[in-house]
């Protein structure tokens, strides 16, 4: 292991995974509410490690082999999230009572899970950052893939459960109904906006 390399793999993951996004934007909505925090965090990192692995691993043949990969992931991702922007600003747009962090409707472990899957696997831009990007820059590495891995795989475990376990320090300003009606708007308009970015192409 070469420690050198793997705090660069480190601090490229981190870099690329702290701008605010649909799945971040999820997880942090997770863990204010204290609901499956911990299954939402373990599907996110596992989901990173994967793709990490597989840009580390075979980013090039797979842009050669599935050319219409792109396209689809795109349109795809671009429908479903703005299909979720909808839903959390009809959440916002609701009574203040169902707002309130001890009196929102709860999801059930399937279909938390499910989304969190869908806003991972369905956004283009994962793939961007982590088979893309990350695939890319350990190619600068060529007797040190595995440390680079290490290092980028640490990087999402580290940043999604400190996200998802330390939202419970923003819950006592979110016991306010009007913050929750404040963040369920800027998800939703965060979702949009990177789905119009799906669509341009940008």
């Amino acid at each position: 292991m070469n420690f050198s390399i793997y705090v660069t793999g480190l601090l490229m993951g981190l870099s690329l995974i702290v701008a605010i996004g649909a799945q971040n934007a999820f997880v942090l909505r997770q863990g204010l509410r204290n609901e499956h925090v911990f299954a939402v965090c373990l599907a996110c990192a596992l989901s990173d490690t994967l793709l990490i692995v597989l840009g580390v691993t075979s980013f090039q043949q797979v842009a050669t082999l599935l050319p219409w990969l792109d396209p689809a992931m795109r349109y795809g991702g671009a429908a479903f999230l703005t299909w979720y922007g909808a839903k959390n600003l009809y959440s916002a747009l609701r009574s203040s009572g169902a707002l309130a962090a001890g009196e929102a409707s709860s999801s059930s472990f399937r279909q938390t899970v499910a989304t969190c899957l869908a806003l991972t696997w369905l956004n283009p831009h994962v793939y961007l950052d982590t088979v893309v990007l990350l695939g890319t820059i350990s190619t600068r590495f060529p007797s040190g893939e595995l440390s680079f891995t290490t290092g980028a795989v640490t990087a999402s475990f580290l940043f999604f459960f400190s996200l998802g376990y330390g939202a419970t320090w923003l819950r006592p300003i979110f016991s306010n109904p009007l913050s929750w009606r404040i963040l369920e708007t800027l998800i939703a308009f965060t979702m949009w906006m990177i789905a119009s970015k799906l669509l341009t192409g940008m």
